[in-house]
């Protein structure tokens, strides 16, 4: 199929913004073609697909509305995702319309004790190894899976919270819960953490990605290794951008998240650490919970949140407060991710899959969870926006909403 895309604001996190036509053929994107199927952009925005990293729960309405074209799995399904047959399904399952690079157990069940078959997972498509939700609190078991990831040439993808200090605690120390009587854990866990974390893959020069940084202390201990020369990149979700603890008042199960809310500094210094480079990804954390694990009283309700369908618009919210260029916004939200992974996507350069999302801007919005295509609890409930997606093309075919 060839296309030609007219009137577009083309955006590409390698070669800036421009106005002009986009052409494709055969599912890839070239320079120019003499004979092809035209679309009007009118204007619009046309940008790389957004690749999810760290997903939970594979939802594909949901990133088809949210402009999603590649989710990066967590290994925390059922079963694990530590066997290569069960990892080679999973890769396979969302095609053609979404691919889905599962992220391998980096131990086997998750246990932090025996490592897993990274090289053979691997091998059946796993795009990293992770530990999942939680912790590997053996430092020397730690120390095995980056190397072991080193000669594999492939990224740990690592939880950054010591569990020692974290167990049973729901809330972050502070105000907020001390005021609502919550089982909290003091931010220092996560540092402390990130601290050993990156001590160990300086040591094996092996890539680590944090998957979650929320806080000024981790976010300063990845900025100074990143100087030191350390093979290390990080995420953050928009909740962790946008919300701080505060938003927990009056028990708010919605607002209960895994890491949890941190306190307004941290959210503000995780909003420089997205302006100076610090912050390589942003995902959309999507692990929705249905009204059985949120309707509860908050420490014995669920942590997650539904975040595909709102993680464009809410990370366009960025660009308007001139946190970020719109090009540099794709870096995070597309090539980025795609580096880390190992992927031939991510940009609109020539030779680069024709995964292209075409969406409105200034389209204004008020975000409904009831009205989501999955679990509708978004701590973001009723907060007006602007950005619709318009339309999503995966290897130059168009995925059409259901």
């Amino acid at each position: 199929m060839k296309l030609r895309f007219t009137n577009a604001r083309i955006v590409c996190p390698d070669t800036g913004v421009r106005d002009g036509d986009l052409f494709v053929d055969d599912g890839v994107i070239v320079d120019s073609l003499d004979d092809a199927d035209t679309i009007d952009c009118r204007g619009k925005t046309l940008a790389p697909g957004i690749i999810d990293f760290g997903v939970a729960t594979v939802d594909a309405a949901a990133c088809r509305a949210g402009g999603i074209v590649r989710v990066a799995l967590m290994p925390d399904g059922v079963p694990v995702l530590d066997d290569p047959g069960i990892v080679q399904r999973v890769a396979l399952m969302g095609k053609p319309d979404l691919w889905i690079h599962p992220i391998a157990a980096a131990t086997r069940g998750l246990d932090g004790r025996d490592l897993a078959e990274m090289a053979i997972c691997c091998s059946a498509g796993a795009k990293a190894v992770g530990t999942g939700r939680h912790w590997i609190a053996d430092s020397g078991v730690m120390a095995r899976v980056l190397a072991y990831a080193h000669d594999l040439d492939i990224a740990v993808v690592t939880h950054a919270e010591d569990g020692g200090m974290t167990a049973g605690a729901v809330a972050t120390d502070g105000e907020t819960a001390t005021r609502l009587g919550l089982p909290s854990a003091p931010a220092t866990a996560e540092a402390l953490a990130i601290a050993r974390d990156l001590m160990l893959a300086e040591a094996a020069d092996a890539r680590l990605h944090i998957r979650q940084v929320t806080t000024k202390a981790g976010l300063d201990l990845v900025r100074a290794a990143k100087r030191r020369g350390v093979r290390v990149t990080c995420g953050i979700t928009p909740a962790h951008l946008h919300l701080s603890d505060i938003a927990m008042s009056d028990f708010r199960t919605f607002a209960h998240l895994s890491p949890p809310l941190r306190a307004e500094s941290d959210r503000r210094a995780a909003i420089a650490a997205i302006a100076d480079g610090t912050i390589d990804v942003i995902a959309s954390g999507h692990d929705p919970r249905g009204p059985e694990e949120k309707r509860l009283p908050f420490a014995d309700s669920s942590p997650g949140m539904a975040g595909a369908e709102t993680l464009l618009a809410l990370s366009l919210m960025l660009v308007r407060d001139g946190q970020v260029s719109l090009d540099r916004l794709f870096a995070l939200l597309a090539r980025n991710p795609a580096s880390v992974l190992g992927l031939e996507s991510g940009t609109l350069r020539t030779g680069m899959p024709a995964d292209l999302l075409l969406f409105d801007s200034a389209a204004p919005w008020r975000i409904d969870g009831e009205r989501f295509a999955a679990a509708g609890n978004t701590p973001f409930d009723g907060l007006p926006v602007e950005g619709r997606v318009l339309r999503l093309w995966k290897g130059g075919r168009e995925i059409r909403a259901a």
